[in-house]
């Protein structure tokens, strides 16, 4: 008889819950993952194969690379649309690393800084010459692609490494060297943004940027750290991009930038700032890339694909306006 009492209540807190659209707003990317999982498998049973699951995850790890690195730029209620350029910006410094025969080592690091140098010149545009960051990375897009087509004469550079082989092609089990490094990378993410002080100084400086200040907190250079943040993690995204497809492309890819924005959206992450998460936008990355596969799979035009990701995106912004 007690036991019933007090599951009684439990019940109802549970039924407002499901009732709460703020409710389904917080679980938005994992109920969306779910569903799409439940119905691609029951329309191709090949969907949840090993082979599809793990082609699944390793095109999803550069998009969670970058969604990490979008994550802290607008925790801060910025944006970041520089990312892809940035990224193809560090995947032709790999090129020409390479090809003038620096080796792995080396060549990754140019990946590196070349994109981290694009992130450093955002953030102290943004920080310093207080200009909208929308304007600044929007000319740094441009800026990062045209640089990449001149120092590459607009010619791609074929890579043939073996440890850049081993890292497109191994891993463990279903779980592909590339989307285990995009793991490490969310798990250091989230313990940066929610166990350190830093990450505390992130979400406040977009919490209220004038009470941060007033804090002691210096806004001017948590900015220039996310997105310095940001293109790092954009010169890493290159490396994996240049193992994956074994060419440094000059050509830049907006898809990349249209979904880190859109796996943020879709995790929760609230674009006015000071509300972040990294296991949400991990998820809505993972949601992106199963939506592109499970319409392959089903035979889908590429034509709609884009369509259906911006249809589910749209959604999931409705939804943030519910979120508690």
């Amino acid at each position: 008889m007690a036991n019933t009492a007090i599951a009684a209540p439990e019940r109802e807190a549970w039924t407002a819950r499901l009732k709460d659209v703020g409710f389904w707003a917080e679980w938005a990317a994992l109920v969306g993952l779910i569903v799409l999982v439940i119905v691609f498998q029951a329309l191709n049973p090949t969907f949840l194969s090993a082979g599809n699951i793990a082609s699944m995850l390793v095109a999803a790890a550069i998009l969670i690379i970058l969604s990490v690195g979008q994550t802290f730029v607008i925790a801060t209620a910025g944006i970041d649309l520089s990312i892809a350029s940035a990224m193809t910006l560090g995947a032709v410094a790999f090129g020409q690393a390479y090809s003038m025969g620096m080796g792995l080592a080396l060549s990754c690091l140019a990946a590196i800084v070349a994109s981290g140098l694009v992130g450093v010149v955002n953030g102290v545009i943004i920080a310093r010459g207080k200009i909208t960051d929308f304007i600044v990375t929007l000319g740094t897009l441009s800026a990062a692609s045209g640089l990449a087509l001149i120092l590459s004469d607009g010619k791609p550079v074929t890579i043939i490494d073996a440890a850049l082989l081993r890292l497109s092609t191994g891993g463990l089990g279903i779980f592909g060297w590339s989307f285990v490094i995009a793991a490490v990378v969310a798990v250091l993410g989230h313990v940066l943004l929610f166990h350190t002080r830093f990450g505390t100084h992130v979400l406040a400086t977009g919490g209220a940027a004038e009470s941060a200040t007033a804090m002691g907190i210096s806004t001017q250079r948590v900015k220039i750290a996310v997105y310095t943040i940001s293109g790092v993690l954009a010169g890493l995204g290159a490396i994996l991009l240049v193992a994956r497809i074994g060419a440094a492309e000059p050509a830049a890819n907006t898809a990349f930038l249209l979904n880190s924005v859109a796996a943020v959206v879709l995790g929760g992450v609230s674009l006015f700032g000071g509300r972040g998460s990294i296991i949400g936008p991990v998820i809505g990355a993972l949601l992106l890339i199963a939506l592109v596969n499970g319409l392959t799979l089903l035979g889908v035009s590429q034509f709609y694909q884009p369509l259906a990701v911006g249809i589910v995106v749209v959604l999931a912004a409705l939804l943030t306006r519910f979120q508690r």
